[in-house]
């Protein structure tokens, strides 16, 4: 897309926008950019502003088709702009920001025994329709003498790094998983997570009851009954 003119003494050139500047770069790169990858890495410095009041622009040309006019309500003149500040930086932001550092630490006193953290509050959004997924995450942890540890707090934020971003419910878990086994290299990890989908209680069949449970259960948790029977007793015991 080519958003504006650049004007310059004597010429005027086309100035390429931020979107298809990091779109190309993804591209060249044969990089995948789904709704739930993260794309930081393509994004250079002061893009993510540029992109920010892209995504303005854009939002505006939506409210004006769908007839609301902006110009003279005065609850709906900023959407486009709150909206897109929404998105860029807030509940999509796992797709334009690097992970958070997270310093790990050697497991010094051999800990080999369970270790459950938890509910932790996620917030994502459905990627069939960008309606919020509200839920709670529960991890357990076996670790071994070779383990990584990590603070419980670098849990919870990977967790939402994970999660700001739009997808499905069911590979929102297995990415946690997948970034949680790179870094700490436990011999068992089990993920639990229960969300509510607006995308169900907004629209659709407008069920505000339901729930979405997913696990994920990897190394021991997945080959040891009584392990993953201690973890599941224990989270139905504590919540």
């Amino acid at each position: 897309m080519l958003l504006d003119l650049d004007i310059k003494p004597g010429r005027q050139t086309l100035k390429v926008s931020a979107s298809e500047r990091i779109r190309q770069r993804l591209l060249d790169a044969g990089q995948r950019f789904h709704a739930n990858d993260n794309i930081a890495a393509y994004i250079r410095h002061g893009e993510l502003d540029e992109l920010r009041h892209e995504v303005t622009l854009q939002l505006q040309e939506v409210l004006r088709t769908l007839v609301i006019d902006t110009r003279n309500d005065h609850n709906t003149a900023d959407t486009a702009k709150r909206v897109a500040k929404m998105f860029v930086e807030e509940v999509f932001r796992g797709r334009y920001e690097a992970a958070p550092a997270v310093t790990a630490f050697p497991n010094i006193t051999g800990l080999s025994e369970l270790m459950i953290i938890g509910p932790l509050t996620v917030r994502s959004a459905c990627s069939h329709h960008l309606c919020p997924i509200m839920g709670k995450v529960w991890l357990g942890v076996l670790p071994n003498a070779t383990s990584d540890l990590i603070g419980l707090s670098k849990f919870a934020r990977l967790a939402e790094w994970v999660m700001s971003r739009p997808q499905i419910q069911e590979e929102a878990v297995v990415m946690l998983a997948n970034e949680l086994e790179q870094r700490i290299r436990p011999d068992g990890l089990a993920i639990i997570m229960e969300a509510q989908h607006f995308c169900m209680h907004w629209r659709g069949v407008k069920d505000d009851g339901a729930l979405m449970w997913n696990s994920v259960m990897r190394g021991a948790f997945l080959n040891n009954t009584a392990l993953r029977s201690e973890f599941l007793n224990l989270i139905t015991t504590l919540n």
